[in-house]
């Protein structure tokens, strides 16, 4: 398989530039930049990208209306992965409304930033840590005062239910694999039968489902201490 061909679109030339340098050491394409959200939906019909890097935050259109345009269902939209400086919970929300398939601050390091270009771009989904938590944190305040969501996961079995538990927590098809002892094959199988089951369209779709109905509830952390 090739390397995976990526668009960049970001308001700002430097860091365009500094994206394009980390994923072309590794061997990743970038076949084009943008630095508005109408270029960014522009280069992505021209080139056909696998992934595109989309920053919140650009004129003429702002990078969540970006992603919806580009992704229109077809089996050949590219995956998006939304990056952002602003740590909001609202914006990873409407992120996730649009059909991104990851997230990522623009702290990252190279290393992750490459790691999550490929990881996509095979199909998987990510979420950032600091970005997970705040994602679970407004799904529970939305529970808490909305009923519970009607979806009949009945259909899963035990080994699906106990994966979907685990895409919430927001373990990787890898990290599945070592935690429930299967081949990673394996675990793909049953997360694409999860995601099936259920009508959804990625592992993205998947934790939010886990949240609404339940099945994963937030874990409670301890206030921090004041000396």
């Amino acid at each position: 398989m090739t390397g995976p061909r990526v668009v960049v679109a970001d308001d700002q030339a430097l860091v365009r530039t500094g994206f394009r340098m980390i994923l072309a050491a590794d061997g990743i394409d970038v076949v084009a930049e943008a630095a508005t959200g109408a270029e960014a939906v522009e280069a992505v019909r021209r080139t056909r990208p696998d992934v595109v890097l989309m920053d919140v935050r650009m004129p003429e259109l702002d990078g969540l209306e970006a992603t919806r345009r580009v992704l229109t269902g077809a089996a050949d939209d590219p995956k998006v992965i939304i990056l952002t400086t602003f740590d909001l919970d609202h914006y990873v929300y409407a992120a996730l409304t649009a059909g991104a398939s990851g997230f990522l601050l623009k702290d990252v390091s190279p290393e992750q930033l490459v790691a999550a270009v490929r990881l996509v771009r095979s199909g998987d989904a990510l979420l950032a840590p600091t970005i997970t938590r705040r994602l679970v944190e407004r799904f529970a305040r939305r529970n808490e005062d909305a009923p519970p969501v009607h979806r009949d996961l009945s259909s899963l079995t035990p080994r699906e239910l106990e994966v979907l538990r685990l895409l919430a927590r927001g373990l990787s098809n890898l990290e599945l694999a070592k935690r429930l002892h299967l081949s990673e094959a394996t675990v793909k199988t049953h997360v694409a039968r999860v995601l099936a089951k259920l009508g959804l369209r990625d592992r993205v779709q998947a934790v939010v489902v886990a949240y609404e109905t339940g099945l994963v509830t937030p874990r409670v952390e301890p206030p921090d201490t004041v000396n």
